[in-house]
């Protein structure tokens, strides 16, 4: 058996219409010693297969001319070209692009925007496989194909929670459109008044958890993209509190706001579900009698927006791990127990990562204060 080629011997191919795309690709794999080779089309990736000696490729699937599946096509019936490992960079992420990539004979998927670390290790990766010989290749294959169709399934519950999630939104607006006729009926009760007015109150936070489930998705397919204008903080702020001063009442809690940066540069929408979560988090945690504060302050860099309650809190194992799906703290943990419906806050962080910003929790002493950093105008 031959021995291991260094990695200053190897040289990957890069194919990719997009110069930014070529550029940080060759530096990242450079940064590591490979040999980097260059092509803008399908075609100069061939005329390029031909004339070098390759032992990777990395091929982008949309280009004018001859696509990365045709590329890919050509090079496995090339010789030389059937074992080399082929790793399709792509920004769509659907089940048909995933399917013609296989198809077309791809070793890999990438989904743009590109993660450096994410790129060395899928090359490094198919650099060894390429060494093994056929007894492990063939178990590799299958374990491949396993994990190929789970992403493959992955993909389709994206699909489906989109269905899903428009699907539900038709009927929620129709009950709060029910729900408004009966509060506008003069004839109507008061007691029928004060029911329609809990169910609108219901469908908002309805409404809010089916949107929450649908940028959670869009946000980790890298698609929520915020909509930012100079948004008035202290009367976002305000409203978000005197809609829940009646559920904080219910529960024995005080809400207090200071707000002393009037305004953010952010989407209006997504800015409001953010602290309209937080708060509710908040709430929900915060014992009886004890105050929940909402605070808005602006430094050099940065809006920062703090919610505070004086619950269980948050212990350090857990800071990162309770923004991730379905995450909920355990009986015990915090000193106490600390649950939610487990996507208020991976939406929080999908939210604020896409403005650019950052959301984090620190003690209370007591409690959890959860904050939120979004960058300045001028940034």
């Amino acid at each position: 058996m031959e021995a291991p080629a260094s990695i200053e011997n190897m040289k990957i191919l890069v194919v990719d219409d997009n110069e930014q795309n070529r550029t940080l690709a060759r530096i990242t794999l450079e940064d590591e010693g490979y040999t980097v080779v260059l092509a803008s089309s399908g075609e100069e990736g061939l005329a390029a297969f031909e004339r070098e000696h390759l032992d990777c490729i990395l091929l982008d699937v949309q280009m004018p001319g001859m696509d990365g599946h045709s590329t890919c096509q050509r090079i496995r019936s090339m010789p030389g070209g059937a074992d080399v490992p082929v790793l399709f960079l792509t920004a769509l992420r659907d089940v048909d692009t995933f399917d013609r990539a296989l198809k077309a004979g791809g070793t890999d998927f990438l989904t743009k925007p590109i993660q450096p670390a994410e790129l060395v290790l899928r090359v490094q990766q198919a650099l060894k496989l390429r060494r093994l010989d056929h007894e492990l290749r063939a178990q590799y294959d299958q374990v491949r194909r396993q994990r190929d169709e789970l992403f493959r399934l992955q993909l389709l519950q994206a699909d489906l929670t989109a269905f899903i999630v428009h699907d539900l939104k038709n009927p929620v607006n129709s009950i709060d459109l029910h729900a408004q006729l009966l509060l506008r009926d003069k004839d109507a009760s008061e007691r029928s008044r004060n029911t329609a007015g809990r169910i609108r109150a219901q469908v908002r936070e309805l409404m809010r958890l089916i949107l929450n489930l649908l940028d959670v998705t869009r946000g980790e397919q890298g698609h929520l993209s915020p909509t930012r204008a100079l948004v008035d903080l202290r009367g976002v702020i305000g409203e978000i509190v005197e809609v829940r001063s009646a559920q904080a009442e219910a529960r024995g809690v005080t809400l207090r706001a200071n707000v002393e940066a009037p305004v953010v540069h952010a989407d209006a929408d997504l800015l409001r579900r953010v602290i309209e979560n937080l708060l509710e988090n908040a709430i929900l945690h915060a014992p009886r009698a004890s105050t929940v504060r909402v605070d808005a302050v602006q430094t050099d860099h940065s809006v920062e927006v703090r919610v505070a309650d004086e619950g269980a809190g948050v212990p350090d194992t857990m800071r990162e791990a309770i923004f991730e799906r379905f995450v909920q703290l355990a009986e015990g943990q915090g000193g106490g127990a600390r649950v939610g419906r487990g996507l208020g806050l991976t939406f929080c962080k999908l939210a604020v990562q896409a403005h650019g910003g950052r959301i984090w929790v620190e003690d209370g002493r007591p409690g959890a204060v959860f904050r939120v950093q979004f960058p300045s105008i001028a940034e």
